[in-house]
């Protein structure tokens, strides 16, 4: 039997008759396939820390396909902070200027790269459960058929079959012939559940990872397999009510701990954990509307992943490291603010709104040299990012 896969369907915060009918459509098309477990959820980033969707979805151990209205990274972040977490599954699908940029992207991600690898990031020191999680965006496509023949290939990819060993399998490219064509021989599969060897290590028998079995069975209803020995697809609907939420969430793959969030929010909003690694503590402390500290993080690590800008968003693009607008350097129009003045402005506009009093550009900006009167400007961040290129 082929191994199930659990599909997450994230909702839309919205009404809109498109999107409504573009999860509709995915749903009852994932529900004619065997061997998935569809789950759909209210939008990811409103599910409360204790509600029933959350803990539905902490529930599922193994692989699990999610598609939401979020950049994926945006998605496996915001998963990551509820405690879901994997290794990152790869996803073929792309949107239609992906595809046509595919080029210059990978020749900008491989620059990327080689210039991440030299800074630690938190991501590195983490232990991930032994599992995928593949996240698709259900903005880059508008039709159902194409999210849907990726969750299959997804599927297949997942449940491809271990290699056997010795008589209980056979191996690469190898075609057994006579009575071990059809499978292992009893008394191969009795020496392999009773081994003799005084070596031999017990065996632990896998929990049953089947939705029927996993703590949140009261919301599906159990099913016989059919005719061909597949249990027909489960679908769990969790319905939650409440407000939209507004609070950063940390890319820790990009994260290198550097603390400029945390001096910069003034709101409580981050904290550390044991191990003196930051992390959002406080998330409903967080002013609506307010991505400052996204802008001053120096590797784009803080996503908001509601907001407007792609880069705030989540959008695989890079906007940290060196964010000075170089045109202007050159001559080229005040056409509005830097990262940095628009981080401050908006952090005094929310400290006004909470009756506290504006700081300005005071507090939380490193300076270049700790005895300068003044914060780090636009100049000392060329000069700083300059220095950091290999040339």
């Amino acid at each position: 039997m082929a191994k199930r896969i659990a599909v997450v369907l994230s909702q839309g915060q919205s009404q809109h008759p498109a999107k409504r009918q573009l999860e509709e459509d995915i749903a009852a098309a994932l529900l004619m396939e065997p061997g998935i477990d569809l789950v759909i959820v209210p939008h990811l980033y409103d599910l409360k820390p204790d509600g029933t969707g959350t803990l539905a979805l902490s529930n599922i151990k193994g692989n699990m396909i999610v598609l939401a209205w979020l950049f994926d990274r945006a998605t496996r972040w915001t998963l990551d902070r509820m405690g879901i977490r994997g290794k990152e599954g790869t996803s073929l699908l792309k949107s239609a200027d992906e595809e046509t940029d595919e080029d210059e992207d990978e020749a900008a991600e491989a620059e990327e790269t080689a210039a991440a690898s030299e800074k630690t990031r938190v991501n590195d020191s983490r232990d991930l459960p032994n599992r995928k999680i593949y996240c698709l965006d259900l903005r880059v496509q508008p039709k159902a058929e194409t999210f849907v023949e990726e969750v299959k290939r997804i599927a297949r990819e997942a449940s491809m079959q271990l290699i056997g060993l010795g008589g209980l399998g056979g191996g690469i490219g190898s075609k057994p012939t006579g009575p071990s064509a059809s499978g292992p021989s009893p008394a191969a599969l009795a020496r392999f559940a009773e081994p003799t060897n005084s070596t031999a290590l017990p065996i632990i028998s896998a929990p049953d990872l089947s939705p029927v079995n996993t703590p949140f069975s009261f919301l599906t209803e159990s099913k016989s397999a059919d005719a061909s020995g597949e249990t027909p697809s489960q679908i769990i609907r969790i319905e939650e009510t409440g407000d939209r939420r507004w609070y950063p969430v940390i890319d820790y793959s990009r994260c290198t701990n550097c603390m400029e969030c945390i001096d910069f929010c003034l709101f409580g909003v981050y904290g550390l954990d044991r191990a003196d690694t930051i992390l959002v503590e406080q998330p409903d402390n967080c002013r609506k509307g307010c991505p400052a500290c996204s802008r001053v993080c120096p590797e784009n690590a803080i996503i908001f992943p509601q907001h407007k800008t792609p880069s705030i968003a989540g959008s695989p693009e890079v906007a940290g490291s060196m964010k000075i607008d170089l045109s202007r350097l050159f001559g080229a129009p005040e056409t509005g603010e830097s990262a940095e003045q628009a981080a401050v402005r908006e952090r005094d506009e929310q400290l006004q709104l909470a009756g506290r009093t504006a700081v300005g550009a005071s507090v939380g900006l490193p300076k270049r040299q700790a005895s300068a009167p003044q914060p780090k400007d636009e100049l000392d961040s060329l000069l700083d990012s300059l220095d950091e290129l290999d040339i």
